[in-house]
C-alpha cells in the first residue's frame, strides 16, 4: 500500500475533510427518513439516536487511532488486511465499495422523487441520470474540485439545520409565530409520554437511525489525500462526532418541541412542515432544494469513496490491476468509471420499481455499513494486540475503553443487523447479504493475485 500512496495527491484540507464526512452523513436519512422514524417511535427516537451516537463515537475514535497509526487510502480495508487477515481486507474493501454504490442509488432515487415536487409529470429515472452524469464528471477533474464541491454541498445542509435550531429556540423561548401557543419542550413527553410505543418503537427505528449515520467513516477514505494527516485526521475525527450529534439530535429535539410528534406526517419531511409554520416564504421549495442538495452531496461522496476503494483494493492485489492506476489529474479514474457505471442500475430501478427502490437500497446498503463499522472495531482490537506485543508503534490518539468497548459495540451492531429481519421491507437486506458474502468468498479463493505497484 505504501507504494501506491504517492500517486494520490494530498490536496484535501481540514475544512474539506470535516465537510466531506458531514456531507456524506447528513442526507436523506435526516431530512426524509426522520419522518417515518418519528411516526414509529415518537420522542423516543431521540433515545435511538443517542444510543447509536454512542456507538458511532467509539467507532470513530477507534478509526481515528488507526488513522493516526497509518494514514492510507481505503483505510479500514487496509487495517482489516493487516490486523484481521487478507480475506477480511478483501471482504471489507469490496463490501464498502458495494455499500456506497447502493447508497448512491438511494440518494439518486431521492433526487428523482423530490424533483417531481415541481414537475410531477417528469419520469422518476431522469433526474437521477442527469445528477449522476454531473457528479461523475466533477469527480474526474481533481480531488480538490471534489473537496470544494462537497464543502459547499455540506454547508447548505448545515446552514439549514442551524437556521432551524436557532429559529426554533426563538419560538420556544419568546412564544412567537404559529407555533408560539403550543411550542415547548414539554411536547417531548406530553403526548403519550416520551416512549409512546415503548422500547420496541425505539428498537424498530435503529435501522433508519444507523442508516442516517452512514458515511461518518468517510474520514478514513480521505486519509490518503489529506494534508498533514497526523494533525488533520485526529482533529477531524473529534470534530465530526460532536457536530453530527448536535445536528441530528438538536434538530429533532427542536422539531418535536415545536409541534407534537403525532401531528407530523410520516410521508412528508418534518423540515418542510416546520419551515412552513415558521412563515418562511416558499418553505417547501427551499427544503426541497436542500434535500436534493443533501442527496447529491451523499452521492458525490459515494463516487469519491468507491473510486478510492477500488484503487486501494487493486494496489493490494485484491482487485483488477487496471484500478491501481491514476489519471494525469491524480484521481483513480478507472475505479470512478466502473463505479458510476454500476450506479446506473439505480436509474434502471427507478424506471422499473420506483415505489420500492428507496427502502430496498437503504436496507441493503446498511449491511455493508454495519460490516465496515464492525471490522473497524475488530481491526482496532488487532492493532492494540500488536502494540502490546511490540510489533507496531502506539498512536498518540487513542480510543478509550478498549477492549471491552470494542466487544460491546460489536454486539450492538449484530443486534441492529438482527432487527432488520423484523420488517418485510428491510428483511430483503438479510436475503442479499449471504449471497453477496458468498460471491466474495468465491472471488477471493478462486483467484488470489499478488499486490501490484500503482502507476
Amino acid at each position: 500500500m505504501s507504494q501506491a500512496e504517492p500517486h494520490l495527491s494530498r490536496n484535501l484540507r481540514n475544512r474539506h475533510i470535516q465537510l466531506i464526512a458531514l456531507g456524506g452523513t447528513i442526507g436523506v436519512g435526516l431530512f426524509l427518513g426522520s419522518a417515518q422514524a418519528i411516526h414509529n417511535a415518537g420522542p423516543g427516537l431521540l433515545l435511538s439516536y443517542v444510543v447509536g451516537g454512542i456507538a458511532i463515537f467509539f467507532i470513530m475514535r477507534a478509526l481515528g487511532e488507526l488513522l493516526t497509526y497509518r494514514p492510507v487510502a481505503g483505510s479500514f480495508a487496509a487495517y482489516a488486511d493487516e490486523f484481521c487477515g487478507p480475506f477480511a481486507g478483501f471482504v471489507t474493501g469490496w463490501s464498502y465499495w458495494f455499500l456506497w454504490v447502493v447508497m448512491a442509488m438511494a440518494e439518486l432515487t431521492a433526487i428523482g422523487i423530490y424533483v417531481r415536487f415541481w414537475i410531477p409529470s417528469m419520469p422518476q429515472w431522469l433526474p437521477p441520470l442527469v445528477a449522476l452524469g454531473v457528479l461523475y464528471g466533477a469527480n474526474l477533474v481533481a480531488v480538490r474540485v471534489f473537496g470544494e464541491l462537497e464543502f459547499w454541498f455540506a454547508l447548505i445542509k448545515i446552514v439549514t439545520i442551524v437556521a432551524l435550531i436557532v429559529a426554533g429556540l426563538g419560538v420556544i423561548f419568546f412564544r412567537v409565530g404559529d407555533f408560539g401557543a403550543q411550542a415547548g419542550f414539554a411536547n417531548l413527553w406530553s403526548h403519550g409520554g416520551f416512549l409512546p410505543f415503548g422500547m420496541l418503537g425505539v428498537l424498530l427505528t435503529l435501522q433508519m437511525v444507523m442508516f442516517a449515520y452512514s458515511g461518518v467513516e468517510l474520514i478514513g477514505v480521505t486519509a490518503g489525500e489529506a494534508e498533514n494527516p497526523a494533525v488533520v485526521l485526529p482533529r477531524a475525527t473529534n470534530g465530526i462526532i460532536f457536530r453530527i450529534l448536535l445536528f441530528y439530535i438538536g434538530a429533532l429535539v427542536i422539531i418535536m418541541a415545536l409541534v407534537p410528534w403525532n401531528e407530523l406526517s410520516p410521508d412528508a419531511s418534518p423540515f418542510v412542515f416546520v419551515f412552513q409554520k415558521l412563515g418562511i416564504p416558499a418553505a417547501a421549495s427551499i427544503i426541497n432544494i436542500v434535500v436534493i442538495t443533501a442527496a447529491a452531496s451523499s452521492c458525490n461522496s459515494g463516487i469519491f469513496s468507491t473510486g478510492r476503494m477500488l484503487y486501494s483494493l487493486a494496489c493490494r492485489g485484491q482487485g483488477p490491476r487496471a484500478f491501481a492506476s491514476v489519471s494525469g489529474r491524480k484521481v483513480p479514474a478507472a475505479g470512478i468509471h466502473v463505479s458510476a457505471a454500476v450506479m446506473l442500475i439505480g436509474v434502471f430501478l427507478n424506471y422499473e420499481v420506483p415505489k420500492h427502490v428507496f427502502i430496498w437500497v437503504t436496507s441493503v446498503s446498511l449491511i455493508g455499513t454495519l460490516w465496515t463499522w464492525g471490522i473497524i472495531m475488530a481491526a482496532h482490537l488487532g492493532y492494540r494486540r500488536a502494540v502490546s506485543e511490540g510489533r507496531v508503534a502506539a498512536a498518540s490518539f487513542r480510543m478509550p475503553g478498549a477492549p471491552v468497548v470494542n466487544w460491546l459495540v460489536l454486539a450492538f451492531l449484530l443486534f441492529v443487523t438482527a432487527m432488520l429481519g423484523l420488517q418485510p421491507d428491510t428483511r430483503v437486506a438479510l436475503y442479499v447479504a449471504p449471497v453477496w458474502f458468498g460471491l466474495l468468498a468465491v472471488g477471493y479463493f478462486g483467484a488470489r493475485p499478488q499486490p501490484v505497484r500503482a502507476s
